[in-house]
């Protein structure tokens, strides 16, 4: 899953300020050990998590998938990462050690900013480039950071040899972010086709998450969400399904998203049948695999059955290439492999014993 945010575990994200990081972390758990069981095995965080919780579940205190995290997403004030509501004039707390976002405006705060996400170890920067539905002050179609800030964070990104993402829906704002160097889009709902064209000549990333769509419109407001933000949600999913069947009769680089907050985490799985209405089931389990690992520089290592890769594998009782709704319900998953270990057992084969050693010892 190319979007994610682990330590979300609540949708009204204005209030997370006020979560202990101690209880975020402790809930965090959770989610991880419940995208590990739907079978995914790398999930990749664009807001909120840090170091300490991607380096919990790599030495394996947390169960939990391999997290790429990008630490704090950054948004200018006002942004799209900016919770403060209108009434409120304090100095922003956005940038508590587990929130998504912090805030950060002018070409210098913008630069030492990446620079201090980078420095703590994130895998990729990602900015707030429009306006979003979670946000409390600004509107959906809003252009956010200037040309000059993004262009100071890609540079930055890019020394380090790591790559920036953007939170865009506009054309204006995808097409702008893919000009100054941004290697993924996330949303791209409001893309046009001149949008999709550049993104397949540049050979970035396109990031849908139909799904939260789909989610807050049923549960937003019962998971937190206040009604004026459930309402910017407006036909987002139907246009980010026409987005997503014209970017791929592109051939655009599609990947597997869903950008669930606190308790719709638990409908990760539904964007695969959400992304049956418009792709072909190979080209979504592409989505979830291969074309991920090239977006997160590591092809060859996950996204792959091949030699020297890390044997993170998923065996199931269905066909997903006849039918992709198999991977939409999380009982089709006979056996869960990550780097070759074993996270869940056929049933009967926990205690089978082969050649006089238990079966687990055999697989890890």
């Amino acid at each position: 899953d190319a979007h994610v945010h682990v330590t979300a575990i609540s949708a009204n994200l204005h209030d997370m300020s006020s979560i202990p990081a101690s209880l975020i972390t402790a809930r965090a758990t959770k989610v991880l050990q419940n995208m590990l069981m739907r079978g995914f095995t790398t999930v990749r965080d664009v807001g909120g998590c840090d170091w300490g919780l991607a380096k919990a579940v790599e030495e394996g205190t947390i169960l939990g998938p391999r997290i790429l995290f990008g630490g704090h997403a950054l948004s200018q004030t006002g942004g799209h990462g900016d919770m403060r509501l209108a009434g409120e004039d304090d100095i922003c707390s956005c940038s508590g050690s587990l929130a998504l976002g912090r805030v950060c405006d002018g070409v210098a705060e913008a630069r030492k900013a990446a620079r201090d996400e980078l420095r703590k170890g994130a895998y990729h920067i990602k900015i707030m480039a429009s306006g979003g539905v979670s946000s409390p002050t600004d509107h959906l179609t809003s252009l956010q950071f200037s040309a000059e800030e993004i262009s100071a964070i890609v540079e930055e990104a890019t020394h380090c040899g790591k790559y920036v993402c953007a939170h865009a829906y506009t054309a204006t704002a995808v097409k702008r972010a893919l000009e100054l160097g941004v290697r993924s889009i996330e949303h791209g709902n409001l893309a046009d086709t001149e949008c999709l064209d550049l993104m397949k000549v540049k050979g970035a990333f396109l990031v849908p998450t139909l799904v939260t769509y789909h989610q807050i419109r049923r549960q937003g407001e019962a998971s937190g969400m206040a009604p004026e933000l459930v309402a910017k949600v407006g036909d987002l999913l139907e246009r980010g399904l026409d987005v997503v069947a014209l970017a791929d009769q592109r051939g655009v680089n599609i990947c597997f998203g869903t950008d669930l907050l606190g308790s719709m985490h638990d409908h990760q799985l539904e964007e695969f049948s959400l992304r049956s209405r418009v792709q072909s089931p190979i080209a979504i389990l592409k989505s979830a695999t291969s074309t991920c690992a090239q977006l997160f520089n590591m092809d060859g290592q996950i996204g792959c059955v091949a030699e020297g890769a890390y044997a993170d594998l998923l065996v199931l009782d269905k066909n997903p290439i006849a039918d992709i709704g198999v991977l939409a319900d999380p009982n089709n998953l006979v056996m869960i492999l990550k780097q070759g270990e074993t996270v869940k057992l056929p049933k009967g084969l926990a205690t089978k014993m082969v050649d006089g050693r238990p079966w687990t010892q055999i697989t890890s």
